[in-house]
């Protein structure tokens, strides 16, 4: 409901009324709605980091150069299955601009664990200046989440787009 309708616009008695408990059970489990909702997008996280490190284990010991974009052929994957309303965490992101909320601060770490996986593979893969590449993909990567919600299709052009900047770092 979160992801479909917004957090701020999805209440506590929503909730409670779908899941069939009590506001009262949800309180006891999660203490309020914003650790609820935290534990929401740390649970989409996990499905998202586990798919991600799937594609880079595939192709990480044969082709080093592959495990730098395979976060990208991830992104395929996942928005075929998860994302016709473009990120969640950008989402959160959007409606919960307090770096204190602990949903925030979910939703922000899991893009800085994406930024440090792509600058981990690139060195790996020997990349010139790791840093400022991974910064680049990490930006491509979230803009073509972005534009999950448009009636294009720009994960084909990231990917490729992402596979050049990765070979021109190895010049």
């Amino acid at each position: 409901m979160f992801y479909a309708h917004g957090i701020t616009a999805v209440g506590v008695d929503l909730i409670a009324e779908r899941s069939g408990v009590t506001k009262r059970t949800l309180y006891n489990q999660f203490g309020s709605k914003d650790r609820l909702v935290a534990a929401y997008l740390s649970a989409r996280d996990t499905r998202w980091r586990a798919l991600v490190r799937a594609e880079v284990d595939a192709v990480r010991d044969t082709d080093p150069v592959a495990a730098v974009t395979a976060p990208f052929t991830a992104l395929r994957e996942w928005c075929e299955a998860e994302a016709a309303r473009g990120c969640a965490f950008i989402n959160a992101l959007a409606e919960l601009p307090d770096p204190a909320h602990p949903a925030h601060r979910v939703a922000a770490a899991q893009k800085l664990w994406l930024r440090d996986l792509f600058e981990e593979l690139a060195t790996a893969a020997g990349r010139r200046a790791p840093a400022g590449l991974a910064t680049r993909l990490l930006v491509l990567h979230e803009g073509a989440l972005a534009t999950r919600p448009l009636p294009l299709d720009a994960l084909t052009e990231t990917a490729e787009l992402a596979r050049e900047l990765v070979r021109a770092a190895g010049d």
